[in-house]
């Protein structure tokens, strides 16, 4: 449908300026005649305008409109909070009927965006950026409206229009009801972090809804490594909880409050977090034996870290060993055998035995009491010398329980270079060990020149030495590790000799394996979280595939597969659908966590229908807010001016009468001749008048 509008326009054969002055003297020349012949002289008025007019050369120019059609967009919220109740059936009704009501207008373009986007995990409900995306090609004069449908939780309103006008008349649809209920958890404050053996501070606080008649409620406080803890708490307070942080890496915690009846939902009344347990000082006790150049190298190592308290023990002789050394003059101290391996055993973190024999000092209860200490999670690290091969070794002892490797009885004293194992290549503590290249850019390790041979009975061979031979083992026992270091060579790559090699590197990796820090677990399954994108992957030197139960935040429980992939690692990726901590767990009950949004979204702490944070805007623009409740099927109005928008059971949009122009068409008002016919024409006549005057 088109409509035609005319309006007159004058193309000047001169300038207008000169035009103006032209009607200055024509004027000035009319004012003398009349002052002179004291009356109106229309045919020269009449001459000098059709001149003047001649000039200014006026053309009428006929438009063709074609009306160009409003904008109208409907926004349907759909992130987790529509889904309580019977938001979301109510919202598709609301739908419906829009678009059949909005379809009766020829000169309305309707687009219906739905928001936030499925293929992201909302922590909040951003509409404005998903309708300013929208209408990013309408200019403002033909933008008729925006209607949301939404249970008004949108966190990013504006605080106010530039325009009012910017989007025309807002509308919401609201699609809860009056009286709904809910209790929610939120943390105000969470560390991340803690060290072990301590504890740190949680501040949350319990809110509920104006029509929430109860002052207290009951909080359970869990984590896998302790039962439940229940107690009662005021609400609509701050609160502090202290929370143990027992062991390195991952402390998962849930705190949960009880439901109300008839509440909306329960999915904000838990809170779960996850505090990285990191140890404040590492407690080492090295046990050497007889004094030897590289009893220096591990001294050193462990007291240039001041995380570490070391208490560092030399035997250098037995108590009834005879020395015809006065008494006064001895500075040695008798060894506390039964205070570090029976009172203060497990106070250590780590346990070190370097180049040590058997002798008659240390009785067999106290090897008992250290395979004990490290079946319920202690570390142990065995750097054999020569005794190892000998009858007086540690491995003829109960260490025999936990050593990996076992002593065939030679020693082998030549020149080799440490190497990795294939396994090695792979493994967290031994891969990447750089130190420098050679010409063709291998691997340049020094040479060592002792080795004791060993027979591996368990555990992982890292690294080998003479003829492939075990050099470097790590193994798991029960709940503790130990490690285990063919050769007391490991000094030569400190002073450099051969070109020295990664020694400092290598032990702190060994002691921190050791010590169990996830990073440098080969067994560990690694999580990385992006967005609502888990990625798992675990390191398997044998498996072709492992399967890893899954519970999500709700309880439900999911088998996922992870198949090879590159370095030997086992590989997965999941698409999160919940906001909360999902746990994995391995078939060897390994358990590792993974934290999806934040601890408190915005999207949970407040889900209560309400149109207060669109109320500004609302009001602004003249829309108004319905609640399909009361109005399922609000009635549609188009109106072309007015200050309200909106009514008790109707919403209107804005019409703009905007139009694009399809064709013009100019005519000129004097065509040359008709002006010279007309000049001439008016200048005969006046001659005559004025001749018949005379």
């Amino acid at each position: 449908m088109t409509s035609s509008a005319f309006d007159i326009q004058f193309d000047y054969l001169i300038s207008p300026i000169w035009i103006a002055v032209l009607a200055g003297l024509a004027l000035l020349l009319l004012t003398l005649s009349l002052w002179r012949f004291k009356k109106i002289l229309l045919l020269r008025i009449g001459c000098v305008a059709l001149f003047l007019l001649a000039l200014a050369n006026p053309s009428l120019l006929e438009e063709v409109r074609t009306p160009a059609k409003d904008v109208v967009v409907i926004v349907k919220d759909q992130s987790p909070s529509q889904s309580f109740a019977e938001r979301t059936e109510r919202s598709e009704a609301a739908l419906t009927h829009l678009k059949e009501s909005l379809s009766r207008y020829e000169t309305l373009d309707v687009r219906i965006i739905e928001a936030p986007a499925q293929d992201t995990l909302a922590n909040e409900t951003l509409l404005f950026d998903a309708l300013r995306s929208a209408l990013s090609d309408v200019p403002p004069a033909r933008r008729g409206g925006v209607i949301f449908i939404s249970d008004g939780q949108i966190h990013d309103v504006p605080h106010a229009l530039q325009n009012a006008d910017e989007f025309g008349p807002i509308h919401l649809l609201l699609s809860g009801t009056h009286d709904e209920k809910d209790r929610q958890i939120t943390i105000l404050e969470a560390p991340s972090y803690g060290l072990i053996g301590q504890s740190v501070t949680l501040r949350y606080k319990i809110e509920d809804t104006d029509n929430i008649n109860e002052t207290q409620a009951t909080v359970t406080i869990s984590n896998p490594d302790a039962p439940p803890e229940t107690f009662s708490v005021p609400t609509g307070t701050e609160l502090t909880l202290d929370l143990p942080v027992t062991h390195a890496g991952q402390n998962v915690f849930e705190i949960s409050v009880n439901g109300i009846d008839n509440e909306i939902t329960e999915i904000n009344n838990k809170a779960a977090l996850i505090v990285n347990g990191v140890r404040d000082r590492l407690k080492v006790l090295l046990v050497s034996g007889k004094p030897h150049a590289g009893g220096r190298t591990w001294r050193d190592l462990l007291t240039a870290d001041p995380g570490v308290d070391l208490v560092h023990f030399t035997i250098l002789r037995e108590p009834d060993k005879m020395d015809a050394t006065p008494q006064n003059e001895l500075s040695l101290i008798a060894f506390p055998f039964r205070e570090l391996f029976e009172i203060k055993l497990y106070d250590f973190d780590l346990i070190i035995f370097d180049r040590y024999q058997l002798n008659r000092i240390l009785p067999e209860n106290y090897f008992n009491n250290i395979v004990r200490y490290v079946e319920q999670g202690g570390a142990l690290l065995e750097a054999s010398g020569p005794a190892f091969a000998g009858n007086d070794s540690l491995y003829y002892t109960n260490l025999m329980q936990i050593l990996p490797g076992a002593p065939t009885g030679d020693i082998i004293q030549t020149s080799y270079r440490p190497a990795r194992t294939e396994n090695g290549n792979t493994h967290p503590v031994t891969k990447n060990l750089l130190w420098s290249t050679s010409a063709d850019g291998e691997q340049a390790w020094g040479h060592w020149l002792r080795q004791v041979d060993i027979t591996p009975q368990s555990g992982d061979v890292l690294m080998t030495g003479v003829q492939n031979k075990p050099l470097l083992i790590l193994d798991r026992v029960q709940e503790g590790r130990v490690a285990q270091i063919a050769s007391d060579q490991i000094w030569l790559w400190s002073r450099g000799y051969d070109g020295g090699g990664p020694h400092a590197e290598l032990l702190k990796r060994i002691v921190h394996w050791l010590m169990k820090e996830p990073e440098l677990d080969e067994k560990a399954l690694s999580i990385q979280v992006d967005g609502r994108k888990i990625s798992l992957s675990l390191q398997d030197y044998n498996a072709p595939a492992r399967e890893v139960t899954m519970t999500k935040p709700d309880g439900q429980t999911a088998a996922i597969v992870l198949s090879p992939a590159e370095g030997k690692l086992l590989s997965a990726t999941i698409n999160a659908d919940q906001l909360g901590i999902y746990e994995f767990q391995t078939q060897d009950k390994q358990k590792r966590y993974a934290a999806v949004g934040e601890l408190s979204p915005p999207e949970l702490t407040g889900i209560k229908t309400t149109e207060a944070p669109m109320h500004p805007i609302l009001e602004s623009t003249g829309g108004g807010a319905l609640w399909l409740v009361d109005t399922p099927q609000p009635r549609i109005r188009y109106l072309e001016n007015g200050k309200n928008f909106a009514g008790r059971d109707w919403i209107a949009l804005r019409k703009n009468n905007n139009f694009t122009v399809s064709r013009l068409k100019k005519t000129s008002i004097f065509s040359p001749l008709l002006t010279v016919l007309m000049l001439v024409g008016f200048s005969v006549l006046l001659w005559w008048r004025e001749s018949r005057k005379n």
